[in-house]
């Protein structure tokens, strides 16, 4: 534990090494003082308080007494704020490190692994284990530092009374042992600790996030109790990690301050044998104080190292998740114009199970396809491996004639876009959430809402444009918020455009007028993922895919002949109805 724990301290000072470098050095000017006040003390109990009993002091020792003194505690204070400022700054500093580095990474992990875990997990990554992970960083300044104290002290005891030091150091194994059973007592009470705080994250953002069926299904009170179980078992973790702290940092409080006990019946004794000075035994008593408090320094750091294990643990196991869509090195970008598609033999599965099997097609330039069949088909899979937000198994995606995995990172983002059925809009206004930081004009913007049939509803707004939505967008309507979309696509001037399903919640004549709009003015490769057959007849081809299979392809009316094809849209045509 001790020594995974100085690893991960390592590694943090590697990274910010320059504040820490600052703090250290303050740290040491506290140690050097420190120990310098203790001779101060002790040159004034002899040389000023014990004669101004006897026989009187001098105005002038009086003041260089008091001088002395008050030196010693500006330099001191001084070099407490250096020291805490900056040991802050590497804290904060190496907490925006990895908050940075763990978004990073959940940026680059496949869909598989956000669909596997919950978001408030996710989010308990970046908040909570940041957090345990980091927080034993703040006082190891101050505890290398002490390395400094404890040899000019240990010194300064040996010169000073060889046999009072011995006596003193008897507490210094006890101290270690008491650390190492500490250390082996709370990792697994803080492991469990941080795994239960992952879990109230994450059942707090469901019940949030699943606000609507909450309320619609009545179970606010269960949701309650849901969060109050949880909630409680954290409670349960917290308080038997507070138990064991408890219990053991009054030991660490109480071992050298018995030491210091020890040591005044000691010195007194050696005191009324003339072996020492009244201002001996101050200077030694004040020395293994200031002995004392580093031990208990290094305690509480002892302390910090197991929750610090434990949380980056954590996010070392978000980490160690195998990237499975990986840039190319020096990938080559696309040709210019609208782009062919190609898929060659394309296979993938998830969690065990083949979604899709040996599928191959063509899509040429400016062609316009609709990826029909029936739900659980793989058709939104096939569309996420046309963008590489995954890699087939096997087989081989192609984009204007380039296999996907070699095209320059970025570039295939820039040609592709994808509207997909569940629009995300971010909770910002309706300008932004279609520019999304792209340099794009007003006017750029309203041709492309309105070549999306968006720009009547946005302009009724209250603010229009600059209307300031809900989180999600849910201050819009469903077919709003698809249309917003697929306005964001459109600004982007897309060679490929993938409609996965993208227009569903809109009205089926207004969604009529907008696949009608992309066929006459949009120069692009258009592929729809649609259950409408007014929608399906739009396009130029049909590809009917089924069991992870391409089972039929061609024209509307020459599909009609295919029986699955003409169950489906029978049956759709019949819901209508």
């Amino acid at each position: 534990m001790l020594g995974r724990g100085l690893r991960i301290i390592a590694s943090y000072i590697r990274t910010h090494p320059g504040p820490f470098a600052v703090s250290v050095a303050g740290s040491a000017v506290y140690a050097v003082v420190t120990v310098g006040s203790a001779y101060v003390l002790g040159w004034v109990t002899d040389d000023v308080i014990y004669p101004a009993f006897q026989n009187g002091v001098s105005p002038a020792s009086l003041w260089a007494g008091v001088l002395a003194i008050a030196g010693i505690m500006f330099v001191r204070a001084g070099s407490i704020v250096v020291r805490r400022y900056f040991a802050g700054m590497t804290s904060y500093r190496m907490q925006a490190t990895l908050r940075k580095r763990i978004v990073e990474r959940y940026g680059k992990l496949p869909l598989a692994f956000h669909r596997s875990r919950p978001a408030g997990e996710l989010l308990a990554h970046a908040e909570a284990d940041v957090q345990a992970a980091t927080d034993v960083l703040n006082p190891v300044p101050f505890s290398i530092a002490v390395l400094f104290l404890v040899a000019f002290a240990v010194v300064s005891l040996v010169i000073t009374d060889l046999f009072l030091t011995a006596v003193g150091f008897v507490i210094l194994p006890a101290l270690a042992i008491l650390n190492r059973i500490y250390g082996a007592v709370v990792e697994p009470a803080a492991t469990r600790a941080q795994e239960r705080i992952g879990e109230v994250s994450a059942l707090a953002h469901e019940s949030i996030d699943g606000a609507l069926v909450v309320k619609t299904l009545g179970r606010e009170s269960s949701e309650v109790r849901r969060f109050d179980e949880r909630a409680a078992q954290l409670e349960q973790e917290r308080v038997k990690l507070g138990r064991l702290r408890a219990g053991f940092d009054p030991a660490f409080e109480a071992l050298p301050n018995l030491g210091i006990i020890v040591l005044l019946a000691v010195g007194t004794w050696r005191l009324s044998t003339g072996a020492i000075t009244i201002g001996t035994l101050v200077r030694f008593v004040s020395l293994f104080q200031m002995l004392a408090f580093p031990m208990r320094m290094i305690g509480y750091v002892m302390s910090e190292i197991p929750g610090a294990v434990v949380g980056r643990e954590r996010l070392q196991g978000v980490f160690r998740e195998p990237v499975a869509v990986l840039p190319p090195l020096e990938g080559t970008q696309l040709p210019r114009g609208p782009l062919n598609i190609v898929a060659r033999s394309v296979s993938y599965s998830y969690a065990g199970n083949n979604v899709l099997e040996d599928v191959s097609f063509d899509v040429a330039p400016n062609e316009s396809i609709a990826l029909v069949g029936p739900t659980g088909a793989g058709k939104s899979t096939l569309a996420q491996l046309l963008v590489r937000l995954a890699d087939p198994d096997s087989g081989r995606v192609e984009v204007g004639g380039m296999d996907v995995r070699s095209i320059a990172p970025g570039h295939l983002q820039q040609a592709v876009s994808v509207v997909f059925q569940r629009s995300f809009l971010f909770a910002t206004s309706v300008r932004d959430n279609i520019t999304l930081e792209s340099a794009a004009t007003h006017d750029e913007v309203v041709r492309a809402a309105r070549r999306a049939h968006a720009d009547d509803f946005i302009s009724a707004l209250p603010n229009g444009y600059d209307t300031v939505v809900g989180e999600r967008g849910v201050t819009l309507s469903g077919g709003q918020r698809q249309r917003v979309a697929l306005a964001r696509a459109l600004l982007r001037h897309p060679r490929v455009l993938i409609l996965d399903d993208a227009t569903s919640s809109v009205d089926p004549t207004i969604e009529a007028a907008i696949l009608d709009s992309l066929r006459r003015n949009l120069e692009a490769t258009v592929i729809v993922i649609a259950y409408r057959v007014s929608t399906i007849s739009l396009a130029d081809r049909i590809l009917y895919l089924d069991e992870g299979r391409i089972m039929a392809q061609g024209a509307h009316e020459e599909l009609l002949g295919y029986p699955r094809y003409e169950t489906m849209v029978r049956a759709y045509e019949g819901a209508r109805i």
